[in-house]
């Protein structure tokens, strides 16, 4: 892969070069669209790992994806310092940064409510509750796009379709940012036993454009190499979800500072350290606080380190690791330590468990009531629907499907109603939908 052609300055949806803006970049462009997208400003209401958590200090996915968003763009920098020499000319470190960042920004914009709950109650009702006959005429990809329904392509789908210009290039982002995006450029019948994808058949062609047009490397039919960038914003997410997850879990009350004070001390690459603030009265928000920064630093040294010297398998697109894991033995041993004290002592909390029981519920009953309109509106036409499914098509807006649409095309609309909800919106209105059933 070449650097001249994975930063091009062209934009999906409008092909040719459009002039920069007195004051800002094509990729600051970017970095704007997705932060005044209405999309990105639900995030504020949607879980990152508690659902309708009360505490209001614990992460929402706007909150993680803004700080995502700011490691990410500090990756990028320094990356960008260490590749000056090989970037194009129009290229600044800062605008691999701001690329990053954007990109980082937009990684849960395709989230739907309740996090990673909500993808898997999404996929269990169309593998064991969606009647047979709703199925019926889809294709073994098509059928397995809905059964597998992924927030990483979901993501895609809302940057390039949905959000701003519907269906005519969506954001219209600039080609980097979005293969910097894309984790898992390839289509469903490559997700594997983790079912991860980031791109539904509904896109494929623009899947396929991207790659051709960045000069990623094809390793198949609907199968890419990673944009470079894209193991930086993987990295920074993951760097944060490792830390958010315990600070979480602190607020909670699941765990104790002296939990996770060991694994944070590890991630610093320090054992030894300690800070007069260890030594006060302090909260343990501050304390984890004073140790948070200094782990951070020390990883984002590490992911750094791990690009560069993997740098060569990457640009051919043979490099398969992860920079974390790849890079210094504490910073990565201190991140397999905070993984399992989390599925360990905090993913099993009950309160977590009842709320997460709590959204499959919410999620079968929306899509139950709206796929049924959607089936009906296909069979039966917009003249023989029953007054109930006209107003649940209605209620869907924008989305609202066509009686001559394939179903698999209908149940995608749906999906990208529901899955665009905010967890409180979805809560109410199933419950909505619970109350006219019963009456």
């Amino acid at each position: 892969m070449q650097w001249d052609k994975l930063l091009t300055t062209k934009r999906y949806g409008h092909e040719d070069l459009t002039p920069e803006e007195v004051g800002r970049s094509h990729f600051h462009k970017d970095h704007d669209r997705i932060i005044f997208s209405s999309a990105f400003r639900r995030l504020g209401r949607k879980t990152q790992v508690h659902p309708l958590a009360l505490n209001d200090h614990i992460h929402t996915r706007l909150t993680h994806s803004i700080e995502v968003g700011s490691l990410g763009r500090s990756l990028g920098i320094r990356v960008g310092e260490l590749l000056q020499d090989q970037l194009p000319e129009w290229i600044s470190p800062h605008d691999l940064g701001t690329i990053v960042q954007s990109a980082c920004l937009a990684h849960d914009i395709g989230n739907p409510p309740f996090g990673h709950t909500g993808e898997y109650a999404i996929r269990d009702w169309f593998k064991y509750q969606a009647p047979a006959h709703y199925l019926e005429g889809l294709s073994a990809d098509e059928l397995l796009d809905l059964q597998t329904f992924e927030g990483n392509a979901q993501g895609f789908r809302v940057v390039t379709r949905i959000e701003n210009h519907l269906f005519d290039g969506g954001l219209r982002l600039t080609y980097p940012t979005l293969g910097t995006l894309l984790k898992y450029p390839w289509t469903v019948n490559r997700a594997g036993k983790k079912g991860k994808f980031s791109c539904f058949n509904t896109e494929r062609e623009i899947l396929n454009a991207l790659g051709r047009e960045l000069g990623l490397i094809q390793l198949g039919d609907d199968y890419w190499s990673r944009h470079p960038l894209a193991f930086l914003v993987e990295a920074a997410d993951d760097i944060c979800y490792a830390i958010v997850d315990l600070e979480d879990a602190i607020e909670l009350d699941i765990l104790g500072f002296d939990d996770i004070k060991p694994i944070l001390l590890q991630m610093c690459g320090d054992l030894n350290y300690e800070d007069e603030i260890f030594a006060t009265q302090a909260s343990a928000r501050r304390k984890v606080s004073a140790l948070r920064g200094m782990a951070m630093e020390n990883m984002v040294e590490s992911v750094v380190a791990a690009f560069m010297a993997n740098l060569t398998e990457i640009m051919n697109g043979q490099y398969s690791g992860e920079l974390l894991a790849d890079g210094d033995p504490g910073v990565c041993a201190g991140l397999q330590n905070a993984k399992q004290l989390a599925r360990e002592r905090v993913y099993p909390d009950n309160r977590k468990a009842e709320l997460e029981e709590g959204a499959y519920t919410t999620l079968g009953t929306l899509l139950e009531a709206f796929c049924q309109a959607a089936f009906e509106l296909h069979s039966l036409g917009s003249e023989q629907l029953s007054y109930r499914s006209k107003k649940l098509i209605n209620l869907m807006g924008i989305h609202s499907p066509e009686p001559e649409w394939r179903l698999y095309l209908s149940y995608m609309r749906v999906l990208d109603f529901i899955g665009g909800m905010t967890d409180n919106y979805a809560a109410y209105l199933a419950r909505q939908i619970k109350d006219m059933s019963a009456n």
